[in-house]
Parts: C-alpha cells; structure tokens; sequence
C-alpha cells in the first residue's frame, strides 16, 4: 500500500535519466505529498465539522450574509496576490542565489497589495450596497485576511525546497485555534459579525505560525532583502497573472455575488454549502499538484521526454481523483445534506452534484497550469481563464432568474469545463495539451 502511495504522490523516477540534484527533488515528493495531504485532512475534520456548526447556527439567510461578503471581499484580494505565488515558487527553485531578494521583496509586494485590496473592497461594496451597514463591516472584516496573507511568502519558500512539515503544523495550529474561536461564538451566541472577525483571526494566527516555522529554517529573515530591480522582475513576469487571477476569482466567486444581488441572501446560503463541500473535493489535488510543480520546472529544463511523461501522469491522477469523487456524490448527496446541515439546506444536493462534475475540470485546470507555469505562458493562461469567465457571467445571467443556485451551479461546470479542457482544443499552442487532458478524461490509466 505503501509502495503504491508512493507510487501515485510522487513524479515517477524511472525510464529516463534524471539529475542528481532532480532525484533528490523526487524523493522528496512522496513524504512532502503525504504532509500536504495530512494537511487538508486536517482543515477539512476541523473547518468541516465546526462549518457545518457555523452554518446550521446561522441559519440560511445569516449564512449567506457571510458567504456573500467572503465572495466580494475575494474579487478584490486577487489585487493582494499580485500574480505571485507560482512566479515565486519558480524563481526559488530557478535562481537560489537570490532566495533573499526575492523572498523580502515579494512579501512587502503581497504586503502592500493587501492595504490596497482592502480599500478596493470597501469601495466596491459601498457603491453596490450604499445602504447595507452590516455589509459593509463584514466586507472590511473579512478583506482584512489579504493584509496578513502576505506572509504566504513563507509558504512558497517551503514549497520550492519540497519540505511541506513545519507549515502544515502552522497550519494545523491556526486552524485548531480559529476552529476553537468560531465554536465559542456558537455557544456565546455570537451576531454573524462575530464570525467574520474569526475568519480574520484565522488568517493572522496562520501569518504568525508560518513566521515562526520561517524563523527556524537555515534560511530566515536575515537573509531577507528588497531589491527595487527584483520588484520590477516579478511584476514583469506576474501582471498577466494579476489580470488571469481576477478572471479566475471572477469565474470562481461572481456566482455568490450574483445570486446575492439577483436573488437572496437564502439562496445564497444553501448555494454556499454546495461550493464549500465540492471545495473540499479539491483540496489534496491542489497539494499534489504544488509537490508536483518544482519537479515539473525541473523536468522541462532538463529534459522534454521526462517533462511530457510527469505531464501525462499528473493529468491522469487528477482526473482519477476527479471522478473517485463526482461519481459517489450523485447517490450520497441528499442525505449528506440532510445529515449534515438539516432540511433547511436540502435544496443544495442537486447544485452539491453539479459542482463536483466540476471539479474534474478545476482538478486538470490545476494540473495544466504546472505546463503553463514551467513554459511561462502566462498570457495564455490569461485567455483561457478569461474565457471561462466570460461564459460563466453570461450563463449565470440566463440561468440564475430561472433556476437560482442550480442555474449557478451548472454555469460554473461550463466555465470550468471551458478553461481547462475546452480552451486547450481551441487554442493551436495548447492542442497537444488539450489531446493530453482528453486522453487523462477517457482512460486516465495510472501505469
């Protein structure tokens, strides 16, 4: 069993020659994997059962409130991103000699983004809802989380070096205190608000434990500098990203935001708890595809066999992943629900089914983006996001009036579906990717 494991979390090792410096890269990748993996086991016992908690206390309505304003506040924290994050694990893993530069600089690029997305999300919410007070303070509660992401840095660091151990224990440890946080609210009897200054509490304590797990590395903030020519490299490299992220976020988030503003804050609830479960269906396939991705780099600078054959063998993983868990959902969906969060959600089984189809495509979006990044195309990467974003907006608009959440549930399968696959068929460059994706979704074969 073990072998096996080993077998699918790591970039396979064998039939073409490899760098020293590449095979010590892949031993890494199974134990890394396994601590990445251990990781979302973990948020998704605790954030799921206290979720479920959270979402049952509030209620439809109030939980949508908080849904909505975590989905607008998101529009703009891509602002706070910057691009950076697989820019960032590239040049670590490309340009060790500049480890310092590029790890100061970037955390006060994400630091300065944060302020600025903030400000962005309060204007926003301002001009949509002019009236809506407690909107407003939700809004700026929780786009304050933006601010102390930009100690993710730390996080990319960790990434490029394949030594997932000391953040996943950070994480773990914010995540026992927010979820600890969030269960005496319920028991206080805490307003809505109060659950969005846990949210935020989350994302600090989480800054502070990255911190100090940074702090004891051979590395640390000595070494730290800020490099105004750096700054200039990293923007040059990641404002396609900038723009791609909000496109992203856009075909991710803009379905709460729409329902919210065409529909009601109910539905917007019962929406949510469909997007947070099929969410969770996601999440170790994002932390093997980021053990996958410095090997990947590796690969394409060395050799273009071993480059395509990890490619392959990544998209067939996710779209195993993908279907081991589309496929149960059709017939557990409803009385999940019901278990769970009780009648008053029951309406999101259908949407719940619809959105983890969805996944499948998110999980190869996810996939397709290690080549994209390895090539530096951020521009296409651009044009196939935007792509999908321009089809789920106007989807969502035909569908939404109609059918509520369900409409938003199956415009977002579209999108995906468009972004990932349908956009590597369409676009000449990414044909043999697009042939590649197709080959993984009819027999994604793991030998």
């Amino acid at each position: 069993m073990i072998a096996w494991l080993r077998r699918v979390l790591s970039p396979p090792t064998h039939d073409v020659a490899v760098s020293s410096a590449d095979q010590v890269l892949q031993d890494r990748s199974f134990g890394n994997s396994a601590w990445l993996i251990a990781d979302k086991l973990i948020q998704i016992g605790f954030s799921f059962a206290v979720g479920i908690w959270v979402a049952r206390y509030l209620g439809p309505s109030q939980f949508g409130e908080l849904s909505f304003a975590l989905a607008f506040a998101s529009l703009f924290g891509v602002v706070a991103v910057l691009g950076l994050n697989q820019i960032v694990v590239r040049d670590l893993v490309k340009l060790p000699h500049m480890i310092g530069a590029t790890m100061g600089t970037a955390t006060l690029l994400r630091l300065g983004g944060g302020v600025l997305s903030v400000a962005l999300a309060e204007a926003g919410i301002f001009i949509l809802r002019p009236d809506d007070t407690q909107m407003h303070l939700l809004v700026l509660i929780v786009a304050c989380i933006a601010i102390f992401q930009s100690s993710d840095g730390i996080d990319y660091w960790f990434q490029s070096q394949v030594r997932a151990g000391k953040p996943v224990v950070a994480k773990t440890l914010s995540q026992i205190g927010a979820s600890g946080i969030r269960v005496i609210l319920i028991l206080v009897g805490a307003s809505v608000v109060g659950f969005a200054w846990a949210h935020l509490a989350e994302a600090a304590l989480l800054a502070l434990a990255l911190a100090a797990a940074y702090g004891y590395t051979e590395s640390g903030f000595k070494t730290w500098s800020v490099s105004t020519a750096r700054a200039r490299e990293l923007l040059r490299d990641s404002w396609p990203l900038i723009i791609s992220s909000l496109v992203v976020i856009l075909y991710m988030r803009i379905d709460q935001v729409m329902l919210g503003q065409m529909t009601t804050t109910e539905e917007v609830g019962i929406y949510s708890v469909a997007v947070r479960l099929s969410e969770v269906t996601y999440l170790i396939p994002s932390s093997i595809v980021s053990t996958w991705l410095p090997s990947i780099i590796s690969a394409h600078t060395a050799n273009e066999a071993l480059f395509q054959h990890r490619l392959q063998r990544l998209y067939n993983l996710m779209a195993l992943l993908g279907y081991a868990v589309a496929i149960p959902t059709i017939f557990i969906a409803g009385p999940m629900i019901r278990i769970l969060f009780g009648q008053q959600y029951s309406r999101a089984a259908p949407m719940l089914v619809v959105l983890t189809f969805a996944t499948i495509f998110i999980n190869l979006g996810i996939a397709r983006s290690t080549f994209l990044t390895a090539v530096n195309w951020p521009r296409t990467h651009l044009v196939t996001v935007s792509l999908g974003a321009i089809v789920n907006i106007g989807l969502n608009l035909w569908l939404i009036p109609r059918y509520g959440g369900l409409g938003a549930a199956w415009a977002s399968l579209v999108a995906y579906w468009i972004a990932a696959h349908g956009s590597s068929l369409v676009l000449p460059h990414l044909r043999r990717q697009g042939t590649m994706l197709t080959r993984a979704m009819i027999l994604p074969k793991w030998w």
